[in-house]
């Protein structure tokens, strides 16, 4: 493979298969330090332009180093984060450091959501609804169905109030603890590759991965994020956010197989318990710490 967009000398270069995306992805060594190449169909100036904005705001992650056109598609060259994933080391600290974590993956979230949304941004009221109805409509065509799915109906038909006059700024689009790096003691963010524009609050709609792994890192999380005070008008809307998320996720795992329908549901029946069949918008992984 083509890696002369990579600075230095070769050392090393291997396949890094871990992720969703579809994008090939390459862990490449040289004298000049080390990196991650990922390759694409689609154009990375737009996509490199915003992670240079979220770099810019200091928080700890894989910084943006080039972008351009290659032989193999279009590419996205990124400093390589050391570390160990912070979805599988969580549980093994103690309960003070998971939130103590939590605490600064919120600080970092509430910096890169300075970043403010571009200029004539579609109502995020009006966007929002489109993706429920699409939601919705993936769920019901695709074949399978949740238990209890009622509650998450009906909770979203009764809530979208909840969009109206919503602001927009900069989203990392899948920020969860199965994207970043613990090393040191410090968490630094990586995949950008969904990034986007569009609510803050509805960030927040992958903290049930958090929660699965730590609940007391997803507390830390909400707790950071808001500095101690939480708007009460955050959890219910939370609950609305996850509820579409939890909806379209089966629909997403089929593709898959067995395993990760298995999951999708699992998820599922821990959100039932959280929100007992979405009568309490507090989630029991916040309220019962």
């Amino acid at each position: 493979m083509d890696i002369s967009m990579v600075p230095g000398k070769l050392k090393h270069c291997y396949a890094v298969e871990k992720g969703w995306s579809g994008e090939r992805k390459y862990f490449v060594q040289t004298d000049a330090g080390r990196f991650l190449l990922r390759i694409s169909d689609k154009p990375q100036a737009e996509v490199y332009a915003a992670m240079s904005r979220a770099a810019a705001t200091g928080i700890p992650m894989a910084q943006p180093v080039a972008f351009g056109s290659c032989q193999a598609g279009e590419y996205l060259l990124l400093t390589w984060v050391d570390g160990e994933s912070a979805d599988s080391t969580l549980p093994a600290l103690p309960r003070q450091e998971q939130y103590r974590l939590g605490r600064q993956a919120g600080e970092s979230l509430r910096r890169l959501h300075s970043i403010p949304a571009p200029k004539g941004q579609e109502a995020w009221q009006t966007r929002f609804n489109r993706k429920i109805d699409r939601k919705i409509a993936q769920y019901e065509a695709c074949g399978l169905r949740y238990e209890n799915d009622a509650p998450v109906l009906a909770y979203l038909a009764e809530h979208r109030s909840l969009l109206k006059n919503r602001p927009q700024s900069f989203q990392h689009g899948d920020y969860h603890c199965g994207n970043m790096i613990l090393s040191g003691g410090q968490l630094s963010v990586i995949d950008f590759h969904r990034l986007d524009y569009g609510d803050p609050w509805e960030e927040f709609s992958r903290i049930v991965w958090c929660a699965a792994v730590s609940p007391d890192f997803a507390a830390g999380r909400v707790d950071g994020y808001f500095e101690d005070e939480v708007p009460e008008d955050f959890w219910p809307l939370l609950a609305l956010y996850i509820a579409s998320n939890t909806l379209s996720s089966l629909p997403w795992a089929i593709p898959f197989g067995d395993g990760e329908i298995r999951t999708m549901r699992a998820q599922m029946a821990d959100i039932m318990n959280w929100y007992e069949n979405m009568t309490n918008p507090v989630p029991a992984w916040y309220r019962e710490r």
